[in-house]
């Protein structure tokens, strides 16, 4: 039951939702989803590990970028599962399309200043 509790926490804030809908679209930094939501970077933070911890992204180092993904081979149960499901969530959402509208114009280089 503690698994299922885990999953059910990390998708109960919106925030971790609108990240989880922005991982649809690339893999993403932290730099990139803080812009988007309009959060301090410890707050987003805290959300990325709340859903790293329930399985549902990973996160990759690639050179200087730690990019977050959603987690496609999740071997769990409930994420499994409930991954496809996610993709077919709020298709007409205004938050979610403004959130994916932003991201299209979001550059990794110029927020991170690297």
């Amino acid at each position: 039951m503690r698994r299922t509790v885990k999953t059910f926490k990390a998708l109960s804030d919106s925030n971790r939702i609108r990240i989880l809908k922005m991982l649809e679209v690339r893999p993403l930094c932290v730099c990139e989803i803080t812009h988007v939501l309009d959060l301090a970077s410890s707050t987003v933070s805290k959300h990325l590990s709340i859903l790293r911890d329930a399985d549902f992204i990973v996160d990759r180092k690639d050179g200087k970028w730690v990019n977050y993904c959603l987690n496609q081979d999740a071997a769990q149960h409930p994420i499994r599962d409930l991954l496809p499901l996610l993709s077919e969530w709020l298709p007409d959402d205004k938050t979610i399309m403004l959130d994916k509208e932003k991201l299209k114009s979001t550059d990794r280089n110029q927020l991170c200043g690297l």
